[in-house]
């Protein structure tokens, strides 16, 4: 009998040894710290609760639960940040000292800012700059007068200064909003046209050179996009390509030209434009295996809601789904029609925190918001296309007005790390939306967003252990599991 129980006890001992620690094993011994944003509250990415886990059964119905499964991984995280435009350089170089200091810590330092990692910037001019302006003469196809003197002035100091502010490393991509004008069929930078066909290789060169310059200049260039929303005729600097044509440019010239150059292992963006097209743009690129083998990945915007439509996160998975091994990056995104009295609207924070959380659910590896900061008019913008940013500055008195998109932003930036892994995340509430991330050191990162008016108390259940948490109305909540 002795040597029954004995064997029993040995026998379970080994299965348990067998069957190694499982996910729910140390939760016990975790907490869970929750920031929270809320509207009508002075709370803004505040610590407001520490909670631990109890063992938990079956929930009802009745429980409104956020499902947790680390056990499950999708995309890694490349990074979270914004676009240092030409505006934005301009409207910083007007600060006192000690407000730009404010503004580098408050978006780059991880600690004491909401840490962004990642950052676009224009190739030669955009909507957003005071002027337009290319880095050659008119007409030198041959790019002998190529320089960037121009962005001496504002743009390369404040890229280092971000870089600096960032520890020394920031991932930073560049996009082109047109070819000079008479590398165009309408000889305007402005007003959509197409690059000639005779140009496409002085073109292609042209990204080269840039890159050059611009890591000359101790600024490295982790990628590029071919077109700055190569479907839209604008008032700005704007050039279009079909789906072919941008195909066709990617194959025979982009690519091998950056190949030529040493710059293979620069991250190509294909469309950069909005999600209502992206399937058709990303298919009739990537099926081709002669230019798909150049294409990182594919970006897109947020402004398919100009015709009507809601924000196509399907279209963006439906793509993920097709390649899965291409990548997804949101290129850029921001509120429109700026006026300086609804500054503080709260339906400028949760579209960035409905844009991020089901970009993410949809697969995208990177998110990129436009421009960090402008003034108080929404620019400068030299065709008065002028915006809101997370950040405006009032250039009259220096100070700094931050919306509350800057703390939505925060949220998703502060707490998924660069190299963090999707996981599952999954509500059973319709108000209460969610998604979560394993970050390399281990914490785990889950975000809910609740944009009702209702007060919701919902259980965190991950592997049989919950904690109960209650999301505010219009709220965004992030909870480290650590």
């Amino acid at each position: 009998m002795k040597r029954a129980i004995l064997a029993g006890l040995l026998l379970a001992t080994y299965a348990g040894y067998a069957k190694g620690p499982q996910p729910g094993d140390t939760l016990s011994r975790k907490t869970v710290t929750v920031y929270t944003t809320a509207a009508s509250t002075q709370l803004r990415m505040s610590a407001t609760d520490k909670l631990s886990f109890t063992s938990a059964k079956q929930p009802f119905e009745t429980d409104a639960c956020i499902f947790v499964d680390p056990a499950k991984t999708f995309q890694t995280m490349t990074g979270i940040g914004g676009a240092l435009t030409d505006a934005s350089a301009e409207v910083f170089a007007k600060l006192p000292k000690d407000k730009q200091a404010e503004l580098l810590k408050a978006y780059f330092d991880p600690v004491n800012g909401i840490g962004y990692t990642l950052a676009r910037t224009n190739i030669h001019s955009c909507d957003f700059s005071s002027d337009s302006y290319t880095y050659i003469e008119e007409g030198d196809s041959t790019l002998k007068t190529f320089n960037v003197k121009h962005d001496m002035t504002y743009r390369v100091p404040f890229i280092k200064a971000a870089i600096a502010a960032a520890g020394g490393k920031l991932t930073l991509f560049a996009s082109p909003w047109s070819p000079p004008a008479f590398m165009k069929d309408n000889g305007s930078m402005l007003h959509g046209g197409k690059l000639l066909p005779r140009y496409y290789q002085a073109w292609a060169n042209y990204y080269v050179k840039f890159i050059k310059a611009y890591e000359s200049l101790g600024i490295p260039v982790w990628g590029l996009s071919v077109q700055n929303e190569p479907m839209a005729k604008q008032i700005w600097e704007s050039c279009n390509f079909t789906a072919e044509e941008e195909r066709d440019f990617i194959r025979y010239y982009l690519g091998p030209t950056l190949q030529r150059a040493g710059m293979s292992t620069k991250k190509l963006i294909a469309w950069d434009h909005n999600r209502d097209l992206i399937y058709h743009r990303a298919s009739t690129i990537l099926e081709d295996p002669a230019a798909a083998k150049f294409v990182w990945g594919i970006g897109y915007h947020w402004y398919e809601t100009w015709t009507g439509s809601t924000m196509e996160f399907d279209n963006v998975r439906k793509v993920k789904e097709a390649f899965p091994d291409k990548n997804l990056i949101f290129t850029e995104g921001c509120v429109e029609a700026f006026k300086l009295d609804k500054v503080n609207d709260w339906a400028l924070g949760e579209r960035y925190g409905t844009s991020l959380l089901n970009d993410f659910n949809s697969g995208t590896v990177a998110w990129t918001d436009w421009n960090i900061l402008l003034d108080e008019k929404g620019g400068p913008n030299h065709v008065g296309n002028f915006c809101f940013a997370p950040v405006h500055a009032d250039t009259k008195t220096g100070d700094l007005i931050y919306t509350n998109a800057y703390y939505y932003m925060g949220h998703f930036s502060k707490f998924i790390r660069p190299g963090a892994k999707r996981i599952v995340a999954s509500s059973n509430r319709s108000d209460l939306q969610t998604t979560a991330f394993v970050n390399k050191d281990g914490k785990t990162v889950v975000v809910v967003l609740n944009t009702s008016d209702k007060e919701f108390a919902y259980k965190l259940w991950i592997k049989g252990n919950s904690t109960d948490v209650k999301s505010l109305p219009h709220s965004i909540e992030t909870l480290v599991i650590n």
